[in-house]
């Protein structure tokens, strides 16, 4: 039986399997392009071979889930990737378009989750230190955004999508509507609240061209009206340049990390700072006991009566 499409069998085969996942599975846009991406990806490595989807053997896929490994991307683009021949094989199948499934027999190599990158209170002060160097209102939004991320442990698409009304009257804490809709409490220290006071007096700066005022707290001149994600990503990399940090360590993430490793550094429980994240399963948050094993270590061996040497 042979598969819809008049560009190769492949072609209509990965162009059904999307339809699918939008009608039967109501996939978002963005993960649909995230699949689309993923299997010419695929499809790319397989061509180079001789191969295709719809004829390529479990050899020829073992070989593209190694090429995917050795090429050095991260364990999450490699794993999705990976997922994504797995879920249009088992589509294929289910359709009668193939009689077996090249990919179920090949198991995937198990990758320990990698340990998140983390800044140390020193290189965060260095952060805050270059961003208060810039000049005038993009200096004091820098320091707002890293004073934010910092104290809260907010995501970046979270923080980007605050109203100026969740800010305007000096709150402890935020009401955050995080991943699937689900809100939580978010925290704000003495500091972070100096910065967003000291941004709210030249956030008008940044308001689109001939507009009065904007419902964001981080508007900005750019098509959507308001500051992208990448564009924070951006002025993050040129601070840690100013700071002498690899700017390859820098990123709104890892301020995420640092909130929960200096946290739990601090002595907080785990439970607590899964709260704080937002994070369904407390094993996500789990990965923060490695990254701050070592200074928790440390706190033994030199605090603890018969770690001390005298």
């Amino acid at each position: 039986m042979s598969g819809p499409g008049t560009g190769g069998k492949s072609e209509g085969w990965v162009e059904a399997f999307l339809e699918m996942m939008a009608v039967e599975r109501a996939a978002a846009a963005n993960t649909l392009r995230a699949y689309e991406k993923d299997l010419a990806d695929a499809r790319g490595f397989l061509g180079r071979t001789g191969n295709d989807l719809d004829a390529a053997d479990a050899e020829a896929v073992e070989a593209y889930f190694q090429d995917l490994g050795a090429r050095g991307l991260s364990p999450a683009t490699a794993a999705r990737r990976r997922s994504a021949v797995r879920q249009f094989y088992r589509f294929a199948l289910g359709e009668g378009w193939r009689t077996d499934d090249p990919s179920r027999r090949v198991v995937a190599p198990k990758a320990g989750r990698p340990l998140p990158k983390v800044l140390s209170r020193a290189e965060i002060d260095a952060l805050l230190a270059a961003a208060s160097a810039k000049d005038g209102a993009q200096g004091l939004r820098l320091s707002c955004i890293i004073e934010l991320l910092y104290a809260s442990g907010l995501r970046i698409s979270e923080l980007l999508a605050l109203p100026l009304s969740a800010l305007a009257r000096d709150p402890a804490f935020l009401m955050v509507k995080g991943k699937g809709g689900k809100e939580r409490l978010a925290p704000l220290n003495d500091a972070a609240r100096a910065a967003v006071k000291a941004y709210l007096e030249g956030r008008l700066q940044f308001l689109p061209k001939g507009s009065k005022d904007s419902p964001w707290l981080f508007p900005s001149r750019g098509k959507g009206g308001r500051l992208t994600a990448r564009r924070v990503s951006q002025l993050l990399e040129d601070a840690a340049i100013a700071a002498g940090i690899d700017r390859e360590k820098v990123s709104p993430h890892v301020l995420r990390h640092a909130f929960a490793t200096h946290l739990l550094e601090g002595g907080a429980d785990l439970r607590v700072i899964q709260t704080l994240l937002g994070h369904a399963d407390i094993g996500t948050t789990q990965i923060y006991t490695h990254v701050a094993g070592e200074h928790l270590a440390e706190v033994v061996r030199t605090k603890h009566p018969l770690g001390r040497k005298d």
